[in-house]
């Protein structure tokens, strides 16, 4: 398939940043592994109900489509069937908004079975409505980015086996979340700690999970380069071990349905003891993504969490960054900042279990088989005295403990 050549279109009415939101949509065309060509923008005071932008600068739009032999025009914003119907009508080009670029990306990207799952989901929820439009436009245009992976057999078939389909998937991933709910009670049990990595898409996530624990999760500079949620364990400092989960991006105006559908990816976060929120300290615009992300978190339910804000990229960087008890300074690629990272994760990590260095005298020795209930023996001596232990006991158990608690 010869590459696309993508126009980038867009009404300004003044609800958001139409420049950065152009910049992040140009990101996400190349990460679709299109080349973006040109650029137009209409301020306006409200969208065009039936092509978004006006009549004029739709004929404009055509022309520079002939001229700079453009093969794709996307919108920065969400369009209706009839809207992509009329837009294609008037150019003769085909037309995507920024969800199915979103969505083909996704597509291409998911690995596991449930991400694949929670794709195809996603695509048919967002085109059944739209199957007027996109599916003229298949037939007449054929393929491209916004028509790959799951669900492009069903734009041609009937609504109600779509429906069908969307029923079955929802069920699908309903038993997927019902199993991922016993994992999480099932760790929650054996006094598991989870800390779930989190922050904007490209922030550097997946390069520091890779760096951690050797996950090797797909690592590049590419939007959404980490669809599947990964999970891996680390030992902090203290002699904790945190499992450590890895989430998708997020992104600016991330459509509500794109939420839904990757909610299990998120959810990791809402149910976590702390967020790691990763942030590229080189971006100016750090400030106003950290925000989306942490807005994200609060509509989560996870604004109770304890935050590790990591300033991650900083060997890029020049300028001194003031950091606090909950902030570090790290560059994952050169792996700087990285024990100070574990000591500050440790720090703030609620405490659950502490670790003791105990001497159980011998008529107390059962204590052992309460403290392995909910914790973990390092290591166990017989000596004259009682049984010495080194072990991590439970929060429960601390205060009994303490008595039997020895110096190194």
């Amino acid at each position: 398939m010869k590459e696309e050549k993508v126009i980038l279109v867009s009404a300004d009415t003044g609800e958001f940043d139409v420049e950065a939101s152009l910049d992040e949509l140009s990101e996400l065309v190349e990460t679709a592994g299109a080349e973006e060509i040109a650029r137009v923008v209409q301020k306006r005071d409200a969208y065009c109900a039936a092509t978004v932008i006006g009549e004029g600068k739709l004929a404009e739009v055509k022309e520079l489509c002939e001229k700079l032999g453009a093969n794709l025009l996307i919108f920065d914003c969400e369009l209706t069937a009839s809207q992509i119907r009329n837009i294609e009508e008037e150019t003769d080009v085909r037309v995507i908004d920024r969800t199915m670029l979103i969505l083909d990306i996704f597509a291409g990207r998911a690995v596991s079975a449930e991400g694949k799952l929670q794709v195809e989901l996603a695509q048919l929820r967002y085109r059944l409505p739209r199957l007027m439009g996109i599916g003229a436009s298949l037939s007449r245009l054929g393929g491209g980015i916004g028509t790959r992976g799951p669900g492009e057999t069903q734009l041609e078939t009937d609504r109600r086996h779509i429906r069908r389909r969307i029923d079955k998937l929802s069920d699908e991933l309903k038993e997927l979340e019902q199993r991922r709910g016993f994992s999480r009670g099932r760790r929650k049990k054996d006094n598991v700690q989870v800390g779930a990595i989190v922050g904007y898409t490209n922030a550097g996530k997946s390069t520091l999970l890779n760096l951690l624990t050797g996950a090797g999760v797909l690592a590049e500079d590419k939007l959404f380069a980490t669809l599947d949620p990964t999970s891996r364990a680390i030992e902090l400092p203290d002699g904790r071990s945190l499992l450590l989960v890895d989430t998708v991006g997020l992104i600016r105006r991330l459509p509500h349905n794109l939420v839904e559908a990757f909610k299990s990816t998120l959810e990791e976060a809402a149910s976590a003891d702390i967020i790691l929120h990763v942030c590229d300290a080189s971006d100016s615009e750090i400030s106003e993504k950290a925000e989306v992300t942490l807005k994200t978190l609060a509509e989560l339910g996870a604004s109770e969490i304890p935050v590790v804000t990591i300033l991650n990229k900083c060997d890029k960087i020049t300028e001194n960054i003031p950091t606090d008890e909950k902030t570090v300074k790290i560059s994952a690629k050169y792996n700087e900042g990285i024990d100070e990272l574990l000591r500050t994760i440790a720090r703030n990590l609620p405490q659950t279990s502490k670790r003791m260095k105990l001497l159980l005298p011998y008529n107390k020795a059962g204590l052992s088989a309460q403290i392995r209930e909910n914790g973990k023996v390092f290591s166990e001596e017989y000596t004259e005295n009682g049984v010495l232990l080194d072990a991590l006991v439970d929060v429960v158990l601390i205060k009994q403990m303490s008595e039997f608690e020895v110096g190194d």
